[in-house]
C-alpha cells in the first residue's frame, strides 16, 4: 500500500498542476476507489482529522492545523474529483 499511495500522491500532486479540462479528462478515467483517494489526499494534506477506518488505515491519523481547511485551489479539485464521483455513481 506505501507504494500505491505514493504513486497516488504523485499523481494528486500532477493533477492539481493540469489545466482544468485536461484534468477532468484524466479524473474521468479513475476508479471510484482511485478519485475517493485523491479527494481524500487533498484533505489529508491539509491535516484533516480522518474519523472512517478506511481513510484512517489509508492516510493515518493527521489531526494538524489547518484541520482540512483547503485553498481555493484545492477546494476546486476536490469539487472537480466530487462532480466525477457523482457522474461514476461511486458512494
Amino acid at each position: 500500500m506505501q507504494k500505491t499511495g505514493l504513486l497516488f500522491g504523485a499523481v494528486a500532486g500532477a493533477l492539481l498542476a493540469l489545466a482544468p479540462a485536461a484534468q477532468a479528462q484524466t479524473l474521468g478515467e479513475l476508479s471510484c476507489r482511485a478519485l475517493w483517494y485523491q479527494r481524500n489526499s487533498v484533505y489529508a494534506e491539509r491535516g484533516y482529522c480522518f474519523k472512517t477506518a478506511d481513510a484512517v488505515a489509508t492516510f493515518g491519523e493527521r489531526c494538524f492545523p489547518p484541520y482540512g481547511q483547503l485553498t481555493p485551489s484545492q477546494q476546486r479539485f476536490v469539487d472537480e474529483v466530487k462532480a466525477w464521483e457523482a457522474r461514476k455513481g461511486c458512494r
